[in-house]
């Protein structure tokens, strides 16, 4: 056991937590941050296919947590301490200039989430107050009667005021994110949600999908189909691939596939066409094949699909790939083609596990949680932050934000309040 009593321990060196140190750091604090790993950010150095997806430009914090629908209410009071624009005051006063991108995804300008990473550890170490200890997993509370005084690890045990956890969800556990609080925490009394895959690709067993693998399609409608009835309906973007189905479309709807699956059967039906109604798009194809009557029907596909993608639903529709010419196209076949186009289906067996998960939700239960200050509401000097809050989101840079704006509560509540 170490003598030494820090006024605040930080459990993991990842966004929110170096936030938090940083935070509690420049504020005067005597901080330790423990880490597992042999370096800090490990995850983070990787996030956003490497470029880092820092936030989303959202500057209306009331439009910002409509994205969190389920925990909105909890966010609002932190969020008015730290939200977006402070994000962006934040990395850019630092020297890191922030680029907006589709769907207002903020990117640093480098494209390095490295960058991001070198940033944070400055950040962590500017004040002179933070000591950092690597290679140390948590392993448990220290408990005095009924009051929480340290942190046991594989380094030893370490005493401090304030404990403000942030050992990040199992999301990517290559990383070290391997879930050993959890059950720490079930053991002094609080309510965790056990952690699923959240943001994730999904699996299907049709093999014609994964055929497909490779083959993008750019605005589409995906619907999930359960009992007969359409309990979920997105458009954008889709990527078929080895397995089933990806993009950012499917990720963010993986949290609807996953509750459903949890009742029944779940089928995904795409339609290719989503600006169509079945006669309007039977119409088109009229129109289409007048024009182009003298064609072979894969040629004039190939024109308006992806080509291993109309070759599919032509085999689907029984005309085949070879030899079909456009006028030799009955009634039939071709309401039967319209009505593949505008629902090609095909069952969701799974999400893809954690590690194919951009998040994993599961956690703390928020009813837990004091958001003025990220405390816990049972033992008043302990703090939980970024993934270990039971807070289900979608991909586009509000996970981190989620990091930024409540490792900056705790740590500034952590040292004011000592």
């Amino acid at each position: 056991m170490k003598n030494e009593v820090y006024d605040i321990i930080v459990i993991g060196g990842g966004p929110a937590g170096m936030m938090a140190a940083g935070r509690a750091g420049e504020l005067g604090s005597r901080v330790l941050l423990i880490e597992k790993n042999d370096r800090l950010g490990k995850k983070l150095s990787i996030t956003g296919g490497r470029r880092c997806n820092i936030t989303n430009a959202e500057y209306d914090n009331r439009l910002f947590l409509e994205n969190f629908p389920e925990s909105k209410q909890f966010l609002f009071s932190p969020f008015s301490k730290f939200n977006v624009e402070s994000t962006f005051t934040f990395f850019e006063s630092r020297g890191l200039p922030i680029k907006i991108e589709d769907r207002k995804r903020a990117f640093p300008k480098s494209e390095k989430a490295e960058d991001v990473c070198t940033l944070l550890e400055t950040y962590v170490k500017e004040s002179g107050n933070v000591t950092v200890q690597l290679n140390a997993a948590f392993e448990s509370f220290v408990k005095k009667g009924d009051k929480l005084v340290g942190v046991q690890t594989s380094a030893g045990v370490f005493l401090g005021t304030k404990i403000i956890l942030a050992a990040g969800g199992l999301a990517a556990p290559e990383t070290g994110s391997t879930g050993e609080w959890l059950p720490v925490l079930k053991s002094i009394g609080h309510t965790v949600k056990d952690p699923d895959p959240n943001l994730s690709p999904l699996r299907t067993s049709a093999t014609w999908v994964h055929k497909l693998s490779g083959t993008t399609v750019e605005d589409m409608t995906l619907r999930f189909i359960q009992d007969d009835k359409v309990a979920h309906k997105a458009r954008g973007r889709l990527l078929f691939t080895h397995f089933g189905i990806s993009g950012p479309l499917v990720i963010n709807s993986s949290h609807q596939a996953k509750t459903l699956l949890k009742k029944g059967e779940v089928i995904a039906s795409i339609d290719l066409f989503p600006d169509y109604d079945l006669g309007s798009l039977d119409a088109h194809l009229v129109d289409l094949f007048e024009e182009n009557k003298n064609k072979q029907l894969k040629t004039v596909l190939k024109d308006v699909l992806p080509k291993k993608l109309s070759e599919t639903i032509l085999k689907k529709s029984g005309l085949g790939i070879d030899g079909v010419s456009v006028h030799s196209v009955t009634k039939e076949q071709r309401k039967l083609l319209v009505r593949i186009l505008k629902d090609l289906h095909f069952p969701i067996e799974s999400t893809m596990g954690f590690e194919w998960s951009i998040v994993a939700d599961g956690g703390v239960d928020p009813k837990e949680v004091d958001f003025k200050s990220m405390t816990s509401r049972i033992f008043p000097n302990l703090y939980f932050i970024g993934d270990t809050l039971n807070i289900n989101r979608p991909s586009g840079g509000f996970s981190l934000q989620l990091c930024w704006t409540t490792g900056w509560v705790a740590g500034s509540h952590a040292a004011q309040n000592l």
